[in-house]
């Protein structure tokens, strides 16, 4: 009876211990206490003082491939050939100072990533922007930035040149599909015309280095500031969580160095959002791993280049995983080289860890919390920790503080519902050109993120539900993800959404917009049925609309509940 509890307390065991090994006094991940940015937080003493200290890791890598593109390579020396000569560009030819903003607004090429470290790399701030957004969407996060220069595709660069001017910046377009030149925009080709030689400039650990926008799923996105000191943090963050995984995992681990294949990444979410740019970009230039680009997001096309690459990891949102592993091409892929399976971003659905499991034996799969805000750190939950416990969100990492409040702003006692509040040296310092929303969300060292959920007695945070997406119906509280996990464990239903309608007597009553799968017989009375044999009526949505197609997603995979609602009370 007790088997389940007893390896989840076996697993957060062995992970404990392995933190501490790695982040006591003298290890090599040691932590200590520090000032940042007006708080007492808790720091890895060894981190790199810089974002261009903590990348230049990679040029030790020397002829190893660092991207690949479709049939394109380009290996570290390379990669960082062209990154010197775009620097020297930036400063000699733009004139780029320390501290101008630089957006890259473009989907996912390997420019993109040359981008981001020439332009960290002389002390600007770079700000990475939505690829999915529109030419008004475009406009405003550079004129909200105040950004010199825009790195472009094509497409993007096509969406502002009209504004351009207006704005007071120029765009380099990468890949352009143009002959004819145009007003204040430069080809990619033409930053590549000066030496690489890196410009000497002073940046120190407290400059901010990053503005990335949250993702809006409502109003306008906010730009989260960032210092080289959080940034390094995060990164060396990740990197101590795999390592504390693997010391908990030995024998996932075991298997994966004996499959003979190098790690090595598929690039599948957009490098602007935190787990594209951080956990795969970012880090496998650090640890020299191959990195390959997906233009767009194809179940198929994935398989293809996992196949074709031997690659070693996926990370996706849980959608994303699901559809590649239940793809009609899995079976007849040559999966061999894949172990790990991400899936953070979103909230897993019941089935995705079995479905996993089924699929790949020996897989290493994992998920994670955090935010932009905290530029993704808080949890993670890799291995055996999945396996046993894949409702949580993870182990709070080392440098990680949380507690909850309630709506007085109150600190609750451990172990209680609320507010997640984080401290942690990877925080962001402010939003830029916000005053209220940062006094609102940035309070005294700690970030307020809006959402709902506890800490329990082994280190496991589990998230609840959005604050702004709870439900009160006659009093009662209802957190719409739990409805929702019940939906996705119905084997017809393949995502769900779960939001608040007007009501004249309740105030509020439950809806769900569900997408089934293709030829399901399914009908929203039994539905229905489905959920009340497993909530409290209350808690039982009375309004169903269901869908063939996927559900309304912004670019990192989240539910825009505003529209899915929307369009449900346009059909009323």
């Amino acid at each position: 009876m007790n088997g389940p509890a007893t390896a989840l307390t076996e697993i957060a065991q062995k992970l404990r211990d392995a933190c501490t090994q790695l982040t006591s006094a003298g290890a090599p991940f040691e932590v200590q206490r520090r000032q940042f940015n007006g708080a007492d937080v808790l720091a890895y003493k060894n981190a790199p003082a810089t974002l261009r200290d903590a990348l230049a890791e990679g040029r030790n890598h020397g002829d190893k491939i660092f991207i690949t593109f479709g049939e394109e390579q380009v290996s570290f020396n390379e990669y960082f050939n062209s990154v010197d000569k775009l620097a020297n560009h930036l400063v000699n030819h733009y004139g780029i100072n320390k501290g101008e903003r630089v957006a890259i607004a473009m989907r996912n090429y390997p420019e993109w990533m040359v981008a981001f470290t020439a332009v960290i790399s002389v002390g600007a701030i770079v700000v990475p922007l939505n690829s999915w957004g529109q030419a008004g969407d475009l406009a405003y996060a550079l004129d909200d930035a105040g950004a010199k220069l825009v790195f472009c595709d094509q497409q993007r660069a096509d969406y502002i040149a009209g504004r351009l001017q207006g704005l007071a910046c120029t765009a380099v377009v990468a890949r352009g599909a143009r002959e004819q030149a145009q007003p204040g925009v430069d080809s990619w080709e033409s930053t590549q015309q000066s030496s690489a030689s890196l410009p000497d400039v002073d940046i120190s650990a407290g400059d901010p280095v990053m503005l990335m926008y949250t993702s809006g799923t409502t109003g306008k996105p906010k730009g989260a500031v960032s210092t080289n000191f959080a940034l390094c943090q995060t990164l060396m963050n990740f990197e101590v969580h795999s390592y504390i995984s693997a010391m908990a995992n030995p024998d996932a681990i075991e298997k994966m160095l004996g499959s003979g294949f190098e790690p090595s990444t598929l690039l599948a979410v957009p490098l602007f959002h935190v787990s594209g740019c951080y956990s795969v970009f970012l880090l496998n230039l650090r640890g020299g791993r191959k990195t390959s680009i997906m233009y767009k997001w194809d179940a198929e096309e994935a398989l293809a280049i996992i196949e074709k690459e031997r690659l070693t990891v996926f990370v996706g949102v849980p959608t994303m995983s699901l559809a590649l592993l239940e793809s009609p091409a899995f079976d007849t892929t040559d999966t061999s080289s894949l172990y790990s399976i991400g899936a953070g971003g979103a909230a897993c659905p019941p089935h995705l860890k079995d479905t996993i499991y089924n699929k790949l034996p020996d897989a290493y799969p994992g998920t994670g919390y955090g935010m932009t805000e905290t530029n993704a750190a808080c949890a993670n939950c890799t291995g055996e920790a999945f396996r046993v416990n894949p409702a949580a969100a993870g182990t709070l990492s080392p440098i990680v503080e949380c507690k909850t409040v309630d709506g007085r702003g109150n600190t609750l006692p451990a172990g209680e519902t609320g507010e997640i509040y984080i401290k942690s040296p990877t925080n962001a310092q402010q939003y830029w050109n916000l005053p209220e929303a940062s006094a609102d969300t940035f309070i005294d060292g700690w970030v307020a993120t809006g959402d709902v959920g506890y800490v329990d007695d082994n280190n496991f945070i589990y998230i609840v539900d959005r604050i702004k997406d709870m439900v009160i119906r006659g009093g009662e509280n209802i957190y719409p993800v739990e409805i929702e996990g019940i939906l996705q464990t119905h084997p017809a239903v393949i995502e769900a959404a779960v939001y608040g309608v007007p009501h004249d007597r309740w105030g509020e009553e439950l809806a769900a917009t569900v997408a089934i799968r293709k030829n399901a017989e399914l009908s929203a009375e039994s539905l229905q049925q489905y959920v009340s044999d497993r909530v409290a009526g209350y808690k039982v949505p009375t309004y169903f609309s269901l869908s063939s197609e996927p559900l309304a997603k912004n670019a990192t995979g989240k539910l825009l509940k505003k529209v899915i609602r929307q369009t449900h009370l346009d059909k009323l």
